[in-house]
């Protein structure tokens, strides 16, 4: 079975960049309801519900199909969530360090030309989805776009950090305004977080 995790820290602890209403629909809300909606859509499938949702991504060729587009989904949104509650936190941004620096000047020329690379990247995603910092298997770095809960697991690549930009992650605070919301996320980045997941 799939649980919801708990955020890494309080609801109000990212303001004033995400607003506590913000953060309870978001977590409370929609990432419950990802978690609830895998464990019922497995249910009778007990060799998938013990596998980890990074797995899961990587094999839905393994998924019965006629729930497979319901599990990559949910999946997705439960794995991507837990994703991002750890790529934010409080009193995060500035600049990354150490290797992650370096690839992002090799592969970007620096890092102001990679937040604009990134930005406008996420202004062009129509619809929902979200943007990704991946790495790719020959080991060079990739802004991505994914729309709904589409997952760079599932097509070989590792995510380093990502913006979820699904209404529900900024409309409260931010209106129609995903350029704002955007700014501000530079903010709450967890820069160390990043360089774990390029890391690893």
């Amino acid at each position: 079975m799939y649980a919801l995790p708990d955020l890494p820290y309080s609801y109000n602890a990212l303001e004033p960049f995400i607003d506590e209403q913000t953060m309870h629909v978001h977590h409370d809300g929609h990432h419950a309801t990802y978690v609830k909606n895998l464990n019922d859509v497995l249910s009778g499938h007990n060799e998938l519900l013990n596998i980890d949702t990074k797995e899961l991504l990587k094999s839905l060729d393994k998924v019965p199909e006629e729930i497979r587009t319901k599990v990559k989904n949910n999946a997705g949104g439960h794995f991507h969530h837990s994703f991002f509650w750890r790529i934010i936190k409080p009193n995060g941004g500035g600049e990354p360090k150490g290797r992650l620096l370096e690839l992002i000047s090799k592969n970007f020329k620096d890092f102001n030309s990679f937040k604009e690379k990134f930005k406008d990247s996420a202004l062009s995603l129509f619809g929902s989805g979200w943007t990704w910092l991946i790495v790719n298997p020959d080991g060079k770095l990739e802004i991505l776009n994914l729309p709904n809960q589409d997952s760079p697991i599932s097509v070989d690549k590792t995510p380093v950090f990502t913006i979820d930009l699904w209404e529900h992650a900024y409309y409260l605070k931010y209106k129609n305004k995903r350029a704002d919301f955007i700014d501000a996320f530079w903010n709450i980045v967890n820069w160390e977080q990043a360089e774990k997941n390029l890391n690893s």
